[in-house]
């Protein structure tokens, strides 16, 4: 076992990274030329209030648009929801959905299972029928960290009886914390997410090597894809060069055998993060167009 996965080590490692590791986006990936209609709102949850970003899509005559609830990345540690605001703002406009942005609570402040039953909250929440959309059309996901919480959150769903979701989006998910980094599959020299990193967060979140077990934060580990027949359609996307495909591609076979997957999407070329720090506008906007359409179509 690693040092860094102590949980005591890997807190302590925690603390010191939450300062430094500030995603940067590069300059072409903040797709400026789109505006954003924002307002702030607190959701009341199980584990006190959640302050969230709505963004708005430009007003039609076609009744209240559905509504798509977004979870940022971060390693379950690193809180910065402003590295989605691109993507919130293109979803917003090109899929005509209101965005829900959750700044949900992180490790080791607040561990597993805070973070995902506040977003399963916030779902439930975005659902109601008094909100500003229809949240009877209602899609849920994230990258990275927050497709792992996506993901929990639609098994949620599914064993409390609702609410509908209509999609569940899993762009490059962390979905099997129990395989230490250093035994899952590179296919680069210098991946983007490092052994080191995957013992310090996988440790902050969930200490209890039994937690990371949990169906909730390791839903492609051993037998915990079974039982999941109903669960909400899936969309995953993977990247190539990522450590995490191989659990990516593992779970959307999972979800094809339940009937629950409505597509797999392997990016080329690319690791962990494109999106965000190292890829190029022409591969981003493609697959962001390709999500906002598979967003449009569920809701549809």
């Amino acid at each position: 076992m690693s040092l860094l996965s102590v949980p005591a080590v890997a807190t302590a490692a925690a603390w010191v990274l939450k300062p430094v590791m500030v995603p940067r986006l590069k300059p072409e990936l903040r797709f400026a030329e789109i505006p954003g209609r924002t307002a702030a709102v607190r959701v009341p949850t199980r584990h006190g209030d959640v302050a969230c970003t709505v963004y708005l899509p430009a007003a039609s005559g076609s009744g209240r648009p559905a509504v798509y609830v977004n979870i940022h990345g971060g390693g379950y540690v690193i809180a910065h929801p402003e590295q989605d605001d691109p993507w919130c703002r293109f979803l917003a406009a090109r899929a005509g959905v209101a965005v829900v942005s959750v700044d949900y609570s992180v490790a080791p402040r607040h561990r597993f299972p805070v973070a995902v039953e506040q977003v399963s909250d916030v779902v439930a929440w975005a659902a109601r029928p008094e909100r500003d959309w229809d949240g009877r059309r209602l899609c849920v996901g994230g990258q990275s960290a927050g497709g792992g919480l996506a993901a929990g959150a639609a098994r949620l769903a599914l064993e409390n009886g609702g609410p509908a979701i209509a999609l569940q989006m899993l762009h490059y998910a962390p979905l099997d914390l129990v395989t230490p980094g250093r035994a899952k599959r590179g296919r680069t020299d210098r991946p983007v997410v490092r052994p080191w990193m995957t013992d310090i967060f996988d440790a902050a979140y969930a200490p209890d090597p039994a937690a990371r077990r949990d169906r909730l934060v390791s839903p492609a580990w051993g037998t915990n894809a079974e039982g999941i027949a109903g669960i909400a359609p899936a969309l995953v996307v993977t990247c190539e060069f990522d450590v995490l495909r191989d659990e990516g591609a593992s779970y959307a076979a999972s979800l094809a055998a339940a009937g629950a997957l409505v597509a797999h999407h392997d990016v080329a070329g690319v690791d962990h993060g494109y999106n965000i720090m190292h890829g190029t506008r022409e591969v981003t906007e493609r697959m962001y167009d390709l999500i906002a359409g598979h967003v449009r179509r569920a809701v549809g």
